[in-house]
């Protein structure tokens, strides 16, 4: 129980702070993909630096939990990838942000997670009946 709170307070501070920086106003993602403003740009660049730190920190406090392996990219991933960019600069929002801008009071959002989860579902109905390839996995070991 106390893993769940901690869980939803991250969340919740997590989703303020997405909030804060603007990254649930459709106008300034827009002005970050068209590289009219590259506020949000640095934004990402600094959470992928202090990610990287965190995860080399936390490979020097407990090294056996810690444990990748290279892996072939996935040939769904392009494709994955153009799919989820193409929303994103549609939509203005990924699955985190939608539910900021839920947060917000932003109602149209509900439309954009409408979106994900018909996305998600007609993914696994084409998957399963025509494409089948192995899609990998982080549990694989």
């Amino acid at each position: 129980m106390k893993a769940n709170a901690f869980t939803f307070a991250l969340a919740i501070a997590f989703g303020f702070a997405l909030s804060r920086i603007g990254f649930a106003s459709w106008d300034q993602v827009h002005a970050m993909l068209t590289f009219a403003d590259l506020r949000l740009v640095f934004t990402f660049g600094l959470a992928v630096a202090l990610l990287a730190l965190g995860w080399t920190l936390l490979g020097l406090v407990v090294p056996e939990r810690m444990h990748f392996r290279r892996r072939e990219i996935h040939r769904g991933t392009l494709v994955g990838g153009l799919l989820f960019g193409a929303g994103w600069a549609l939509s203005g929002a990924c699955p985190a942000v939608a539910f900021v801008q839920i947060g917000e009071g932003q109602l149209a959002a509900g439309w954009t997670l409408l979106g994900i989860l018909a996305g998600n579902y007609a993914y696994g109905v084409l998957h399963a009946r025509y494409l089948r390839w192995d899609a990998g996995s982080c549990l694989d070991e």
